[in-house]
């Protein structure tokens, strides 16, 4: 069978098998070498993704990779490095498999992108031009919106450990010196944040840990702006059977909103009370990398709004936008999940796109997919699956596809999955990094 170049474009979208362009079509843009030059800005999940596919689907083109740290950490089952079931190496990978496949990889901070000139600035000093620009900073925190907080607090005492990485092993050091009768306080931001059911798993493995280690009356309490959460019937579900008791849930409705802390005496404030911790993770509200931001790409509320069918930022062409940062479509609050999984399909679309436009081609039409498992104990697990497309300018769910685990499942389907997402996590890291 022969593709002709729509129909190979078409094809990365969907499915994310990828053949060279470059015997296809020249790109349009090219730098004084003759090459089409592709910055790529952060290396996590999506940035790492994007540059892959872009040097797959055109070995021609001069990819560049800006990554401040030489180790990536996974977010995806970082909480479970707390409760001690996995050890933080098996989460890191480094970026020794993109440059074996010709990407350049920079590790550096991007402090400033110049939109007109189309040039990225380095805090080394040095200046980066591109022909097509992807932006993918994850996210960073708003400490002014909780009062009492800062960064400083959240670097020395009060880690977040919404980062993977030192933040997670100094959360797991403060975990592991409680003694039983203590109360471990979560408290989560308003919507939208990164992996939104990643509160609810660290509820589950702080409570994990607790059972096994003789802390049978201590407490999570988890105080949230919030008045639903992801996956809520089977986290419920869980908690009753594994850890009756052990965990309580506090919508924003009732007293849940933390509006002040107090670092000194761990408490946090709301606005009908105080909740006094031996351990307080603060998990700050979110918005788009400080890049973005200063670049002038984010909205008034923090993110960066993209073309849904391509990828591309709203306010600026030649820069596409992927991962934690952008906010595309109305599900399910304000843009599709803030997760790994999205991230990487998003960086699929975006990597489509430009090869599209290199090549002359209308982009492809996207289909998005999120996997999303968690785990809240050794051997149950469950998880969601939605597939989106973009209809009459929205993205909305493929009904007929996905779905999530139902709450009447059988104990070993929740064995299978917890292993299932052992797998999936491979792929993933492989997709992106191999």
């Amino acid at each position: 069978m022969r593709f002709n170049r729509r129909e190979f474009i078409k094809t990365l979208a969907a499915t994310s098998v990828i053949v060279p362009l470059s015997a296809c079509a020249a790109p349009s843009g090219r730098s004084a070498s003759g090459k089409a030059r592709v910055v790529v800005v952060g290396g996590g999940f999506g940035g790492a993704t994007a540059a892959k596919y872009l040097k797959m689907g055109d070995s021609s083109l001069d990819v560049t990779l800006v990554e401040r740290n030489k180790t990536f950490t996974s977010c995806p089952m970082s909480n479970e490095v707390l409760s001690g079931e996995i050890d933080i190496a098996k989460l890191e990978v480094g970026y020794g498999g993109l440059i074996k496949r010709g990407i350049n990889v920079v590790f550096d901070d991007a402090t400033a992108i110049d939109p007109a000139k189309k040039t990225v600035s380095l805090k080394s000093g040095k200046t980066l031009s591109y022909d097509a620009l992807v932006l993918s900073p994850g996210i960073d925190f708003n400490y002014a919106g909780i009062e009492g907080h800062s960064e400083e607090l959240a670097h020395t005492v009060l880690p977040h450990a919404y980062k993977a990485g030192a933040q997670t092993l100094m959360l797991k050091k403060q975990l592991h010196a409680m003694k039983d009768g203590e109360t471990f306080i979560i408290t989560v931001p308003p919507g939208p944040f990164r992996c939104p059911p990643g509160p609810y798993e660290r509820a589950s493995q702080v409570a994990n840990y607790f059972k096994h280690h003789g802390l049978n009356k201590s407490k999570v309490l988890i105080l949230d702006a919030n008045d639903s959460f992801s996956k809520k019937g089977l986290f419920e579900q869980a908690w009753k059977l594994q850890y009756p008791g052990m965990i309580e849930w506090v919508p924003g409705a009732s007293d849940g909103k933390v509006l002040k802390i107090d670092a000194k005496t761990k408490t946090a404030y709301t606005g009908f009370g105080e909740h006094k911790a031996d351990v307080l993770n603060v998990i700050p509200p979110h918005h788009a990398g400080k890049i973005a931001k200063n670049a002038g790409l984010t909205n008034a509320k923090g993110w960066c709004e993209v073309d849904m069918l391509t990828m591309e930022s709203a306010v600026q062409k030649d820069i596409w936008v992927v991962g934690d940062s952008c906010v595309h479509g109305e599900l399910p609050v304000y843009g599709a999940p803030k997760s790994a999984h999205m991230a990487s399909t998003q960086a699929k679309v975006a990597a489509a796109a430009i090869l599209a436009k290199f090549s002359g081609q209308p982009a492809p039409e996207p289909y998005f997919v999120n996997t999303c498992y968690s785990v809240t104990a050794p051997g149950w697990g469950f998880s969601v699956v939605h597939i989106y497309r973009v209809k009459d300018g929205k993205l909305v769910y493929a009904t007929d596809a996905g779905g999530v685990s139902p709450v009447d499942a059988p104990a070993i389907q929740r064995k299978l999955e917890s292993q299932y997402q052992v797998g999936w996590f491979n792929n993933i890291m492989a997709d992106a990094f191999a």
